[in-house]
């Protein structure tokens, strides 16, 4: 807006109607006392200011407008019929003025200058907004700083007051941060702790999951700097989101040593006590079958049914045995695993057959869809056919009112994953992360149905040691499907 400043009203009323002409919004004043209070109220992009006025002067209002902040940016073009000496004009610039327009006005000059102040005041004050919006953002994002420093500070402190290893990495998987306690068993602040040869390297396992955005749960032994012992410790390390991109990573280690060595203790019990088991129980099996030969009963008789019944609890005490000792084996180290270039529907076929020759046909229904018949990748026919075979046993298991499984195999460029669905009693959410511990029974299940616990803990530690992944989702009352994964490569 212009406000134009003059006593004599005719004035008022030409300039007005010139610079409306123009569209140009336009404000007047009869005085130099009107003429300030309207300034310190309003904001004016130009005053044409007229210098000869009773009372206050242009001279003096430029003056007074000089010593405000609101005012003093304004632009002025004052007017005059007299004073045009040069003394005078030098005067008006001094006192604030930007040009010097003398009476009569030209209208095209005054237009030409009002135009071009106009416009340099409209950028100007475009400029000073823009200004104080990035002083204001910047202020904004040095809060923030502040702020994000203070809370990654107090993080900070809370993983020093943490009695486990603890650090940070950034996206790219670099660490950026450790605990005190990292350095009993590192060096280097960029370097993870020193695993044992016997164990899986920590940063390949990391990368692994890095690369699928996974959260990573490992146990490890790592070396102590001032002992030299190996202590083994649980290695978690979990991604931090923002948005779909991983920002940062958490790690810990939990130090299990102890916990370990009681575990040994009572591994190496049952590794001796299913050992022990064994030898006499292969020799009642044999003794067995050899009466079954010697009496050669009539199927259809008491005693036929009876060496039946026998030879079938005999058959699935031998399998807990076996069992056990599998869980012997992977606490030692010991369950092998020999990969080779096999059809994962052959296996899986061989598997729905040996359950099939198990249960009665006619109440049990496994359908089978297969996307990857001609599939070779490398694994442990033996171990893969051991998993889905307990899979199978569990889906009929634990449906006792509807026998009906369904096998699905689905292949992409990394993984082949297989899926065993059953439509039995289903496990709650909140129980579904733990079936895969070893000895966990889902408490709604462990009265009504037999087993140790052991057999998806058997399975779980197969999957890994193919590099695979296994797990499960299910909701009470309507089925599970459990499924594993193998990577192609």
């Amino acid at each position: 807006m212009i406000l134009i400043v003059d006593d004599n009203q005719n004035n008022i009323y030409s300039l007005k109607k010139l610079l409306e002409s123009k569209d140009f919004p336009v404000d007047t004043a009869n005085s130099g006392e009107e003429a300030l209070g309207k300034a310190l109220k309003n904001n004016y992009a130009l005053i044409i200011l007229d210098v000869q006025m009773p009372g206050m002067d242009g001279f003096e209002v430029a003056e007074t407008f000089a010593g405000y902040s609101k005012t003093k940016e304004i632009p002025i073009i004052f007017l005059s019929a007299v004073n045009t000496e040069k003394r005078f004009i030098t005067r008006g610039y001094a006192s604030g003025g930007m040009d010097y327009v003398t009476k009569p006005v030209d209208p095209e000059i005054l237009l030409l200058k009002v135009k071009t102040f106009y416009n340099l005041q409209e950028q100007s004050l475009a400029m000073k907004k823009t200004q104080q919006s990035l002083e204001l953002e910047v202020q904004g994002r040095r809060e923030s700083q502040v702020t994000m420093k203070s809370e990654i500070d107090h993080f900070h402190l809370m993983l020093e007051g943490l009695p486990q290893i603890a650090f940070t990495l950034n996206g790219e998987g670099i660490v950026d941060f450790v605990n005190g306690r990292w350095y009993q068993y590192s060096a280097t602040d960029k370097d993870f702790p020193e695993a044992h040869p016997d164990d899986l390297n920590i940063r390949e396992e990391f990368e692994r999951c890095r690369k699928k955005g996974k959260a990573l749960e490992l146990e490890v032994r790592i070396k102590n700097i001032e002992t030299g012992d190996y202590r083994y410790h649980l290695l978690r390390m979990s991604p931090v989101y923002e948005g779909d991109i991983v920002k940062n990573w958490v790690g810990t280690f939990t130090d299990i040593d102890d916990q370990k060595k009681v575990e040994k203790e009572k591994d190496e019990f049952l590794s001796i006590a299913s050992h022990e088991l064994k030898t006499p129980l292969t020799s009642i099996k044999a003794y067995m079958q050899l009466l079954d030969r010697k009496l050669k009963l009539d199927k259809e008789s008491p005693e036929a049914n009876y060496v039946l019944k026998v030879q079938d609890q005999i058959e699935k005490l031998n399998v807990l045995i076996t069992d056990l000792l599998d869980v012997s084996k992977i606490e030692n180290g010991k369950l092998k695993i020999n990969k080779k270039p096999t059809n994962i529907e052959k296996v899986i076929d061989n598997a729905i057959e040996t359950i099939l020759q198990t249960h009665e046909e006619n109440k049990v229904r496994i359908q089978h869809h297969a996307v990857v018949p001609d599939l070779l990748i490398p694994f442990d026919e033996i171990r893969i056919e051991q998993v889905l075979i307990n899979f199978l046993t569990n889906a009929i298991k634990y449906s006792p009112e509807n026998n009906q499984v369904i096998v699905t195999t689905f292949a992409d460029e990394d993984e082949v994953k297989v899926s065993i669905t059953d439509f039995g009693i289903g496990i709650p959410d909140f129980k579904q992360d733990a079936v895969f511990r070893k000895f966990y029974r889902v408490e709604e299940s462990s009265l009504q149905f037999q087993g140790m616990g052991i057999g998806l803990y058997i399975c779980s530690e197969i999957i890994k040691q193919h590099h695979g992944t296994i797990g499960l989702s299910s909701i009470v009352g309507e089925g599970s499907t459990f499924y594993f994964t193998l990577p192609l490569n």
